[in-house]
């Protein structure tokens, strides 16, 4: 049992232990449990709550009663801040319950003093209805044993008594609990029931009773209250519950029993599902009744997008959702919808970050202050702001001192001034006399009298009260209406039991078809039995409430007074005025750039005229005129490019824009084609005639038509990809959007920038693979200058020019095509990039290829009045003698290497033949030489070498061999001296 008095706890948070043994940090003092119970610690384990002395401040401790004991007093204690626990003058005791059916008297009533559960000292106080005596005791003490003192008393049935027959309403009347509102609506429905029983005209044979309880406003609480009415007598014909949770347990177990359910305080849309709750009516309309109200309020200021902010609880859910499927159909937009449980802090700065201008806000009074609080703190409040908020809230909610939060009154009536309000009118602005034969103040006045004197904003469910009373109104005239169809039936009211279902079909018809003058106004109930009602529209002007206008759902009609006040010029903006502003090139800029793109052609056009009047000179001619022609105009038709590539929505129209798109591509794709194809063209034949060391590859000559066929290759090739991205892909327009920018002249309008681009749906796919072919091509002929640098050739004569112009086309197109890429976003830079990168690639291809020919011609005066045909012949002659040349260059090298192989051969066979001629002389005696001197003479003819070694007649050998043997005078003479015939051959091994 000791883990009954100390219950083990939920995981603890780690921090949550240090300050608890640390008093100098404050806290209170462990405090002693009451008799038969116990203490819930949270967060300490059994070792913690052992050795624990001090508890921090906001810790809450609770007690738990031992077996079917229950706490009577506060349970949950707190930890003040000045080291005590909350509500110490109240004192907590575990107590025994005595059985509640003493709590219940059948044709009587039961009063609970205290109020509260029947705990020991509680007293109950007996009393009968009209036409019953009480037998027994009128009161009835729970004792200490959990047993009451004395019998229940009962009410009999006063058989002297000729009255009228009753007619029971079992109500519950929330008289305590988060919405006390049974305490202005239990006192109205009375003076309802008062007055119904006094009529003549209205169910003469039969008097309405209510038996009510206290349901607290807690579903817990309302079903054991439910049980009691139904398993009492007498038996009720009819349910009064209040509270949306209260009401919904009623409204679905009240089907099993055949009962019909009207209810005066519950504005859940959940309660209209007629599926689930058959039985159902209510007198206060459901609070979806608001959303049309709100709807029309945006479509009259011209709002097509608000966001929501809302209270996690199901009447609010429920609300919200009736909401959001109402401006779907409206064509408005909600761009935020937040929630929050109890702190609203996060939820309003998401609404502040996401720029929520129109919201609704669905919550509590207590919740509307935290959630203000944090809107005074966002500043999201002003001329730019309008809140709807629901209005049953007190008048005075923002200035009531809330601890909850830290905001001060007028921090609170800054941030509410001006928002909307919409209430369902509950109180009949007109002064009619309905069925009940009273106007509206008549009965407020009346209802005074009956609360003696209370302060209506104190007293719970004051504005709800009008709703109780027709609520009452409508039961009984809906009961009246039933007696004669009954009675045709052969029934009557007082049969009714629960097992009958046509007594209640008859009051369910009765009660749908019900349409009269209330004090709160037209009372008719639609198709799921919700109460169709008016919507008040109010707006806080200057700190008090001011009304603006009805709406009345059923007619569709808006009643507007024209006094709404707003703090800017009109109804604010639904969101921040965003302006589109397109972002052009700068003029400036595109002035310069075109100035020296026209420069550029007019110099193309001046070298272009130059080379083809200039054709038929001998230097011209070798430089392959029509390739330079090609040059020139690739090079005038890239610098033209740069025209369409300025011209943006500032010159032309959106529609002609894909116009200016396609030049762009055309012009530059085919301009850097020809020219730095023709190019590309000369340096490949250079590199393939004149690098190669086959003799075969050597003797080629370079036909003009495969230059042009060359050329011909890289353009079809541009051009078919071009056509054919064109055709797969072709460009369009489309619309870069940037950050929006704030002006400085109005902070609720945004800049939008917009930036045109010419683009295609696979734009990166074609871009790569472009520039990945014109890459290879750049870095290809790259190379090729690289390895014909030191090549001389006169069929080609300006190869290195061309190589340079290479150099720099290739440097500048491989830096720039990257760079505009990346400041695509920033039209200035990038066009900046890219046109000067084609004016300066046309501008040095140009002054490389062109100007140095016409310096040469203008200084060496070699210009078309030569003879053409001492030209050509010239020319000719040139190209054979330099032919021969390189022939006899190459003859000569293979003859000197054939001759220094040689020497080098015959050197070392005479130094073996001397070495061989000393050996011998030193062991041949010197008797014996003289007799053998003419045999040891060789003949001539054996010294002739070997069958295919060159002969060494210096008329046959090469002056630098026949020449060589002059270096050995003396071993040519040993040579010829000493050698025999029969050793020479050895000499050749």
């Amino acid at each position: 049992m000791a883990a009954l008095l100390f219950l083990l706890i939920l995981h603890a948070l780690p921090s949550l232990v240090v300050p608890i043994h640390n008093s100098s940090t404050g806290g209170c003092a462990i405090i002693r449990p009451p008799r038969d119970g116990g203490i819930r610690y949270r967060g300490l384990t059994q070792e913690q709550i052992r050795s624990v002395q001090i508890l921090p401040v906001d810790y809450e401790i609770e007690y738990i009663c031992r077996g079917n004991r229950v706490i009577v007093g506060p349970k949950v204690r707190k930890c003040l801040p000045d080291g005590t626990w909350t509500d110490m003058t109240q004192h907590s005791s575990c107590l025994l319950l005595c059985p509640r059916v003493w709590t219940s008297l059948e044709n009587g009533q039961v009063t609970s003093r205290p109020p509260g559960p029947p705990a020991e000292g509680t007293a109950l106080h007996y009393r009968c209805h009209g036409g019953f005596v009480l037998e027994g005791r009128n009161v009835s003490r729970c004792t200490k044993t959990g047993k009451w003192d004395a019998p229940k008393p009962v009410c009999l049935y006063d058989k002297n008594n000729t009255g009228k027959k009753k007619l029971y309403i079992g109500a519950l009347f929330p008289m305590s609990g988060g919405w006390p509102g049974g305490q202005a609506c239990m006192p109205s429905a009375q003076m309802a029931l008062d007055l119904v029983n006094n009529r003549s005209d209205i169910l003469p044979d039969y008097e309405l009773e209510l038996i009510h309880y206290d349901s607290m406003c807690d579903p817990g609480e309302s079903t054991k209250l439910l049980y009691d009415l139904l398993y009492t007598e007498p038996i009720k014909i009819v349910l009064m519950p209040g509270c949306s949770g209260v009401s919904t347990i009623v409204a679905e177990a009240a089907r099993m029993w055949n009962l019909i359910v009207l209810s005066y305080g519950s504005s859940s849309p959940a309660l209209s599902n007629r599926q689930r709750f058959p039985t159902f009516f209510r007198t206060h309309p459901s609070a979806t009744l608001h959303n049309p109200t709100r709807v029309q309020l945006f479509q009259k200021w011209k709002w097509t997008r608000i966001a929501t902010i809302q209270q996690t609880t199901e009447v609010f859910t429920s609300t919200l959702d009736d909401l959001e499927q109402r401006v779907k159909e409206a064509g408005i937009e909600i761009s935020v919808r937040q929630s929050f449980l109890t702190d609203p802090a996060v939820a309003v700065k998401n609404l502040k970050r996401q720029d929520a201008r129109i919201i609704v806000g669905l919550f509590y009074e207590t919740e509307a202050r935290k959630v203000f609080c944090e809107v005074f703190k966002e500043k999201l409040y002003g001329k730019k702001y309008v809140w709807f908020l629901i209005g049953w809230y007190a008048d005075n909610w923002f200035k009531i001192k809330d601890p909850a939060i830290n905001c001060t009154v007028d921090n609170m009536t800054e941030a509410v001034e001006g928002h909307v309000t919409t209430e369902i009118v509950m109180l009949n602005p007109e002064t009619v006399r309905g069925v009940s034969n009273m106007t509206s103040q008549e009965f407020l006045g009346a209802l005074m009298s009956r609360l003696g004197g209370m302060n209506p904003e104190e007293t719970g469910g004051f504005q709800e009260a009008p709703l109780a009373y027709d609520a009452v109104w409508a039961l009984a005239l809906a009961l009246n209406k039933t007696v004669a169809p009954l009675k045709a039936k052969g029934r009557r009211l007082e049969d009714f039991n629960y097992n009958n279902k046509d007594i209640t079909s008859e009051i369910y018809r009765a009660l749908n078809t019900s349409s009269f003058e209330g004090v709160s106004g037209q009372v008719v109930f639609d198709a799921q039995g919700s109460r169709m009602a008016m919507t008040l529209i109010e707006q806080l002007q200057g700190g008090s409430y001011k009304k603006i206008g009805y709406y009345d759902s059923s007619q569709k009609n808006l009643s507007w007074f024209g006094n709404d006040v707003w703090i800017g010029a009109g109804p604010p903006a639904d969101r921040t005025v965003v302006e589109e502003e397109y972002r052009f090139l700068s003029q400036k800029l595109f002035a310069a750039v075109s100035v020296f793109a026209g420069l550029g052609i007019l110099l193309g056009i001046v070298c272009l005229t130059f080379n083809i009047y200039n054709g038929n000179v001998r230097y011209i001619q070798n430089s392959q005129p029509y390739l330079n022609n090609m040059t020139a105009a690739g090079c005038m038709m890239a610098l033209a490019a740069v025209f369409p590539l300025g011209i943006d929505g500032h010159h032309v129209h959106r529609s002609q824009f894909p116009v200016v798109c396609q030049f762009r591509l055309w012009l530059l794709g085919l301009g850097f084609s020809l020219a730095y194809g023709s190019m590309f063209t000369k340096i490949w034949w250079v590199h393939t005639l004149f690098t190669k060391k086959d003799e075969k590859k050597e003797k080629k000559k370079l036909e003009p038509w495969k230059l042009y066929a060359t050329v011909g290759v890289l353009l079809g090739v541009d051009f078919l990809s071009l056509v054919i991205w064109q055709i797969v892909d072709p460009l369009h327009i489309t619309v870069e959007k940037f950050t929006r920018e704030a002006p400085k002249v109005d902070l609720d309008v945004l800049i939008q920038p917009l930036l045109e681009h010419c683009s295609s749906e696979k734009m990166n796919t074609w871009l790569g693979v472009v520039y990945g072919y014109k890459g290879l091509l750049l870095l290809l002929g790259i190379f090729l200058a690289y390895e014909t640098k030191s090549v001389s050739t006169e069929k080609i004569n300006d190869h290195r020019a061309v190589g340079m112009a290479i150099y720099n086309v290739a440097v500048l197109c491989l830096i720039t095509a990257p760079v505009t890429m990346i400041l695509s976003s920033q039209q200035d830079a990038s066009f900046a990039f890219a046109a000067l990168a084609i004016v300066f690639s046309a501008y040095i291809t140009l002054v490389v290829l062109f100007v140095p020919k016409m310096r040469r011609l203008i200084t060496r005066g070699e210009w078309q009045s030569e003879q053409q045909d001492t030209l050509k012949t010239g020319s000719s002659t040139n190209n054979n003698d330099e032919e021969k040349s390189r022939q006899l260059e190459r003859e000569n090298r293979e003859l000197q290497k054939i001759i220094q192989e040689k020497e080098e051969r015959v050197s070392a066979l005479r130094n073996q033949l001397a070495e061989r001629q000393a050996l011998r002389s030193r062991r041949r005696p010197s008797a014996g030489q003289n007799q053998n001197h003419n045999a040891a003479q060789p003949d001539p003819k054996s010294l002739l070498p070997p069958p295919g070694y060159p002969s060494a007649d210096n008329h046959s050998l090469p002056p630098s061999f026949s020449n060589s043997s002059n270096l050995y005078p003396g071993e040519s003479k040993m040579s010829r001296n000493h050698c025999h015939n029969s050793q020479i051959p050895l000499l050749y091994k």
